[in-house]
């Protein structure tokens, strides 16, 4: 693909029709082309998820993701931006529930791990090495930090919530990577939302939840 065709606007003419039987109207274009990333990222791998490979998937011209994302790197960006949205407002949803300060924690470590159970693929690359140039896109550290942020204000703590963060999040990546098994081996990752809320009672039980 050359610089000319890299840059050049797509026309309706260019797009074949979508796998669901229509085109993409132009303003609904870079919404089916991150619905057509989730869904190889998840379903795939991250490695299957090329600029080519989104297009395929979405039914569009392989130039027509240009439009939107300048590079795969640019599309990855975007693909964590929104995973973060998606954790902070689980979380937030959490963290409305009332009890103790461990019933707290354990509900809101629920979520989280509720979170990388059905997306361990976007889990990974919200967090892993696959973004090397972080710093070059402020806006992802950002919504990084507002993880946090969120539970730390949940737990009217921050040093708390970074330490809760830090452990849930430890937990997840253990697992993820097949170091420790919760149960997950034989289960599946649906059990961990469970399993974590145990653990995190036992490491953040204070005196005050007898």
């Amino acid at each position: 693909m050359n610089e000319e065709r890299d840059s050049r606007a797509t026309s309706p003419a260019d797009m074949p029709p979508a796998k669901s039987g229509r085109g993409y109207h132009h303003g609904d274009l870079r919404n089916g082309l991150l619905e057509a990333a989730r869904a190889i990222l998840e379903e795939e791998s991250l490695a299957a998820l090329t600029l080519r490979a989104v297009a395929r998937k979405a039914g569009v011209s392989h130039a027509a993701p240009y439009r939107h994302f300048p590079n795969h790197e640019a599309l990855l960006v975007e693909l964590s931006i929104e995973g973060f949205d998606e954790l902070r407002e689980q979380l937030a949803e959490a963290a409305k529930a009332s009890g103790t300060e461990s019933d707290k924690i354990a509900t809101i470590g629920a979520a989280y791990m509720r979170f990388v159970a059905a997306r361990p693929a976007l889990a990974r690359l919200m967090f892993g090495g696959q973004l090397p140039n972080r710093d070059q896109f402020p806006a992802l550290g950002l919504k990084a930090d507002a993880i946090g942020q969120e539970i730390g204000a949940a737990l009217h703590d921050s040093a708390l919530g970074l330490a809760v963060w830090a452990s849930v999040h430890g937990l997840a990546m253990l697992v993820l990577e097949n170091v420790i098994d919760l149960g997950q081996r034989r289960s599946g990752l649906h059990v961990l939302p469970a399993r974590s809320e145990i653990i995190l009672r036992s490491l953040f039980a204070t005196r005050g939840d007898d």
